[in-house]
């Protein structure tokens, strides 16, 4: 049994841990620009810095069912610790290799390690705690990871402002804690924890059908929501006089209200079934996008933010507490893996999905679309939210 200190600091490593994912993308996105034009001579450099920001979430796309799989056979910590090791080396790389490519070679490995990282918190997230109790600790993760990229952002800005390499140094954070997880995690006992909820071991079957639909809002949801990081930066500075450091608070003013959100996810979740949180997320983002779009005016495109925020602070804990409530314990870590590629195609593919309409129209055309897109799967969602209400109803 561990004592209660021991305890306490496992939680707080848990939820520092999982806000390592923000720094592994989003904390970059200030120093984009600055970026650019370093190497202002390499071809394509518009698409190859964005994919700086992007392609770690093509790794963590690929490797996070691998991850999953070894979560479950070979055990939660040890994953965790060489996943936090490849974090620190390979993302504090950028700080000091002399080429884009060799940046992004580095980020490839980066996404591997984040891919091992995230799926790896959220599954003991899952072992440890159950009912309202795991709604809680999933809306304090989901609030740590906002408030994390609030700092990380606001950090990352000002870093950027002095050299756009400096950032990269952020990713030595992991190291820190490279000693909580150490001294403080245990390994889940998963084949007990099985047998308590299936009443035998007898191997758990796969929920695919509820698994898959999660894994598609995951998939559409991030894809909509991280055109903020990818354009943004370029969407403000081609509009005004924008520093790095504005770029940055813009975007950790939208944080700090995901934040300031989750920590309310508990009672949110209280009153509203999954189905309904998730229209809410698409209305939210929907609203979001379209006033960034419509307006220039850095007031009113830090409102668009602060409105999409609102349900990015719903969108995490929402799909991790949906996902680990239908998923037998035995199958929980290939469960998140496969929750966590979802995620990072979306953020992976989300350039390319909008680099089109930003070609043939412009960055502000983009945010619209992106908008009306999730206004539209708002809609659906209503429906659905009151066909899940009838049938629970019905079978009641």
């Amino acid at each position: 049994m561990l004592s209660e200190n021991k305890i306490r600091i496992r939680n707080i490593t848990i939820l520092l841990g999982s806000s390592m994912t923000i720094l592994a993308a989003a904390m970059l996105a200030p120093a984009l620009p600055a970026m650019s034009q370093a190497f202002q001579d390499e071809p394509n450099v518009d698409l190859l810095v964005r994919l700086v920001l992007t392609v770690p979430a093509l790794m963590i796309a690929i490797g996070a069912p691998f991850s999953g799989l070894l979560l479950d056979r070979w055990g939660r910590k040890p994953v965790l610790v060489t996943a936090l090791i490849l974090y620190g080396f390979a993302g504090a790389s950028g700080f000091v290799l002399q080429t884009l490519h060799g940046i992004i070679v580095g980020r490839l490995l980066l996404g591997l390690a984040v891919a091992g990282i995230m799926s790896g918190f959220t599954t003991l997230i899952g072992d440890y705690f159950s009912g309202q109790r795991l709604n809680q600790f999933m809306g304090y993760q989901a609030s740590v990871m906002a408030f994390g990229g609030v700092l990380f952002l606001l950090a990352g800005g000002f870093l950027a402002d002095i050299g756009w390499r400096f950032p990269f140094l952020m990713y030595l954070f992991s190291f820190f804690i490279l000693i909580g997880v150490i001294y403080a995690v245990n390994e889940p006992n998963i084949k007990s924890k099985a047998v308590e909820e299936i009443g035998s071991e007898i191997p758990a079957e796969f929920p695919w059908r509820i698994a898959g639909l999660i894994y598609l809002i995951a998939f559409v949801s991030m894809m909509l929501f991280y055109i903020v990081p990818v354009q943004l930066p370029f969407y403000l500075t081609e509009a005004s006089n924008i520093s790095n450091g504005q770029v940055g608070l813009a975007m950790s003013l939208q944080a700090l209200v995901a934040a300031i959100v989750s920590l309310r996810f508990q009672r949110i979740r209280s009153r509203f079934s999954s189905w309904t949180i998730t229209m809410l997320v698409f209305l939210t983002l929907g609203i979001g996008n379209v006033l960034i779009g419509l307006f220039t005016s850095y007031a009113l495109v830090v409102l668009g933010l602060l409105i999409a925020g609102s349900g990015l602070g719903l969108l995490m804990p929402n799909l991790n507490v949906w996902l680990v409530s239908v998923i037998p314990a035995s199958v929980r870590g290939r469960a998140v893996g496969g929750l966590t590629m979802s995620l990072f195609l979306g953020q992976f593919l989300s350039p390319f999905a909008t680099q089109p309409v930003v070609e043939q129209f412009d960055l502000a055309a983009a945010f619209v679309v992106a908008g009306i897109a999730s206004l539209l799967l708002a809609l659906v969602f209503v429906v659905a939210a009151r066909s899940v209400s009838v049938r629970t109803a019905v079978a009641g």
